[in-house]
């Protein structure tokens, strides 16, 4: 999960629910989610790599646990602590599929985060999370519900939008994996600023006689809610590696930030590359309308550093 702000924990919950055939409540959702930022909390400032299998699962579970060896080999912690005042939104159970709800938290002056929850054969998981961690996140939408207060989900094929939830997705980490800025998308961190960023990557390490070649990859199902205005909430996991290969001997090179902790702050004359698990929420507007795809928040860590 995304590091939470330094506040106080709420007081203990009841354990938490299992997934199963009846529709899941409210009170249930909170009392899942309440369990779960408790646990990670607990977790985060032991570094319990083994305590997150209970809490959390697929490529989420990977990169709280890379995240946790990183700050070891950094000999530093992580941030701990809980989100405050989330609000949950639950889709209606559907026969033979998991259940999940988001919960989203904002808190002034800190950002906001959007968890996804879902039922597993083991329990409930976090499986996807993001956050606008500048003090004034952009505007989130609002997310539509029913009489009895439910949202609605959508498939990644859903039809009344700009694009389909699984359209968005392939254009997004396609418009990283080129480096290249797409109109689809209003700019911002996790869109133009990304592009801009590779491109000038690429740039420096070109006159240093290097090449780079980048990959983004969807990693696991796109999930997704209807809003008010009749567009979309996704979210949606993908893994990333960025390979720096040698074109003309002579320079060496270094990775940055968490990778170059994870590369033992090296550097390297021949190659250099790190994997990254990536997640985000993302606004789709409905069709007809002439507003730009929002991506709303992101969560990043690097999953491994390698080079000769």
């Amino acid at each position: 999960m995304v590091p939470p702000p330094p506040v106080s924990s709420p007081s203990p919950a009841d354990s938490s629910a299992k997934g199963g055939s009846a529709q899941l409540t409210a009170k249930q959702a909170y009392r899942i989610h309440s369990d779960y930022q408790r646990g990670l909390s607990a977790a985060q400032r032991d570094l319990d790599q083994a305590a997150m299998g209970k809490l959390e699962g697929g490529l989420a579970v990977q990169m709280t646990r890379a995240g946790f060896k990183t700050a070891e080999m950094e000999g530093s912690s992580v941030a701990a602590g809980i989100w405050p005042n989330p609000r949950v939104w639950i889709p209606r159970h559907v026969a033979g599929r998991p259940d999940w709800f988001v919960a989203i938290s904002t808190k002034p002056g800190v950002g906001r985060v959007a968890d996804l929850m879902s039922s597993t054969p083991d329990g409930w998981r976090l499986v996807a999370s993001a956050a606008d961690t500048r003090p004034t996140p952009d505007r989130f939408p609002v997310i539509a519900t029913d009489d009895d207060g439910y949202a609605t989900s959508l498939s990644e094929n859903a039809t009344g939008l700009v694009a389909t939830p699984r359209q968005v997705v392939d254009a997004h980490l396609a418009s990283m994996e080129r480096a290249e800025i797409d109109p689809m998308f209003a700019d911002g961190p996790w869109t133009s600023d990304i592009a801009l960023f590779w491109q000038e990557e690429r740039a420096q390490l070109e006159d240093a006689g290097w090449s780079l070649t980048l990959s983004y990859l969807p990693e696991g199902p796109v999930r997704a809610l209807r809003t008010a205005d009749g567009g979309a909430l996704v979210w949606y996991g993908a893994r990333s590696t960025d390979t720096r290969k040698v074109e003309r001997p002579g320079a060496r090179v270094a990775l940055k930030g968490a990778a170059a902790v994870r590369t033992g702050n090296r550097s390297f004359a021949h190659s250099a590359r790190a994997s990254y698990g990536r997640m985000y929420v993302t606004y789709i507007p409905p069709a007809g309308s002439p507003d730009p795809v929002r991506v709303l928040g992101d969560w990043s860590e690097v999953l491994e550093g390698h080079g000769d």
